[in-house]
């Protein structure tokens, strides 16, 4: 059995007297894809935010590599290789495709955002850059602006800024928020192409997208886990079966 990268040991966030998150304990196992879920108000974000760095935790303990990374922020674990996608990603609508990768290479390389840097660093860096652009499948949009993007295309583009920074762990937030059918089909194609090699822990509100990628899923349910495992098996289960319905007749 693959050994855990990432643990969640009593993660507990209250709000006054409101828990939001109440004892969650995860652990995420090295080179898997693995899903929070549950019904709208289950804690899930809140829970993300806590193991994202987003948000300290009222108690419990967060361990990266057998590290413990309670105490960091988001910036320190991101330099440690856990990098959360779609919110950490500098994406700027001025620049191209091009540019923005570049930039998020410079950033990896520990240089700041250095606009005036001379055309020979810069340079150097594009080679890298065109990788990562062709690794999500962006070629031929390497000189449009980020602008000029479909909503698809725009969150490629985060996700090569995100491998950019050479993550262990990806942590996506919602990737497939807002998108048609077709974009749903291309990103979590993608998904799994650049999590080879990598392990990534998703929020996702797209039971369909949670069944085809990923290989362990937790639901949560007012804060505390519900139920884990394959999703053969959590989408079995009475339990969660019966939040999910009970959720929809509230809604």
């Amino acid at each position: 059995m693959a050994e855990s990268i990432l643990e969640a040991d009593g993660l507990t966030k209250q709000f006054g007297g409101f828990k939001a998150v109440s004892n969650v304990s995860l652990a995420i196992k090295r080179g898997t894809i693995h899903a929070l879920i549950g019904p709208n108000g289950a804690g899930k974000t809140t829970c993300f935010n806590l193991i994202t760095k987003f948000m300290a935790p009222s108690a419990g303990a967060i361990r990266f590599k057998g590290r413990d990374i309670t105490n960091l922020g988001a910036d320190a674990v991101a330099r440690l290789g856990l990098v959360r996608s779609f919110q950490i990603s500098a994406v700027f609508s001025n620049l191209t495709v091009l540019e923005n990768v570049r930039l998020a290479v410079q950033r990896r390389r520990g240089a700041s955002f250095d606009f005036w840097r001379s055309n020979q660093v810069l340079r150097a860096l594009e080679p890298r850059a065109r990788e990562l652009i062709a690794a999500v499948g962006m070629e031929d949009v390497a000189d449009v602006t980020a602008s000029e993007l479909s909503y698809g295309r725009k969150r490629a583009l985060e996700l090569a800024t995100t491998l950019a920074l050479e993550p262990e762990v990806m942590l996506l937030d919602e990737p497939m928020a807002g998108m048609g059918h077709e974009d749903v089909g291309r990103i979590t194609a993608l998904i799994r192409k650049v999590a080879q090699g990598r392990t990534v822990l998703m929020v996702e509100h797209n039971l369909g997208v949670v069944a085809d990628l990923c290989d362990r899923i937790t639901v949560l349910t007012r804060g505390e886990v519900l139920a884990e495992g394959d999703y053969a098996t959590v989408s079995k289960d009475s339990r969660v079966i019966e939040a999910y319905i009970g959720a929809a007749g509230h809604a």
